[in-house]
Formats: C-alpha cells, structure tokens, sequence
C-alpha cells in the first residue's frame, strides 16, 4: 500500500505541534500547575501578587510559543513551499525540490493527534506533521497505515 501527500506547514501547524509537545512535557506541566496553583492562592486571601504571578506563568508559555511559530514559519525555507510525503510499507519518505529523506517504520519513536494535525514523531523532539485541513478525505488512511506499522503502545491517535 502506498498513499501520497503534499502538506504547507505554516505557522499554526508549528503553533499546534510546539503547544502539544510542551503542554505533553514534564516542564509544560509543572509551569501551568505552579501558575494555576499562584492563582487559587489568590483567590484564597493572598496578595494581588500571586495572581500577576499565576498569569505571567499561564500566559508566557503560550504567548511565547505562537511567537516562536510564527518566526520559525517565515524564516525556515522549508516551510515556505508544500512537503511532499510518500508513505509506503517500508516508511516514510519526504521531498521538496530536490531534496528527499527517507524514514523506516521501526525508527517512528511516537505518533499522536491533536485537533489539528496527525503528528508522527522521528525521535523525542523532530516530527512529521500532517495538519488535517490538507488531508482531507485520507486522514482515514493515514491513521490506518500509521496504525498498522507502529506498535499499538506509540500510537496515540483519536480521528
């Protein structure tokens, strides 16, 4: 089985990959329970501080990530022109122009979903990111060819 895809990874792809990425992290975590943590004090009789404090916490890291999308996206050549991929039973292939790289199924680390992208993971930090409004009709089979080549504990997938 083969199927193709061409994908435009612009800001709010990289937006949604880098958000679910951190909020998935240990240090994500912490940041946004020591900011709600802040806030509850706040509403429990502390200072006006604890609640400056708690949204500084909430709001940086998202704030910050948008921005970094949003430069990564315009400055990154290869995000400037559609990635075309080509998944077949072997792995995962990817050109642009000239250039191609190819990926095994058993060096797939991870694949999960967000509400707007399939992101299938190379390694810890460096992913494939398929955003849903450039599948369309063959999400399905993305999800299916994803789930028939990885094992069923790396993949975190809900269509």
């Amino acid at each position: 089985m083969e199927l193709e895809y061409n994908v435009k990874i612009d800001a709010a792809a990289l937006y949604d990959y880098m958000m679910r990425h951190t909020y998935y992290s240990a240090s994500g975590l912490l940041g946004t329970a020591v900011g709600a943590l802040l806030v509850c004090c706040f509403f429990m009789g502390r200072g006006v501080l604890y609640l400056i404090l708690g949204c500084v916490l909430l709001l940086y890291l998202p704030a910050s990530l948008f921005l970094k999308a949003k430069k990564q996206a315009a400055m990154t050549p290869a995000f400037q022109e559609p990635l075309h991929y080509k998944m077949t039973d072997a792995g995962v292939e990817v050109s642009q122009g000239e250039s191609q790289a190819f990926t095994g199924w058993e060096e797939m680390y991870r694949a999960v979903s967000t509400s707007r992208s399939i992101i299938l993971y190379t390694s810890r930090v460096n992913a494939f990111i398929f955003p849903k409004r450039d599948l369309g009709e063959k999400l399905s089979p993305l999800i299916g060819m994803i789930s028939t080549h990885m094992p069923p504990a790396r993949v975190k997938i809900r269509a």
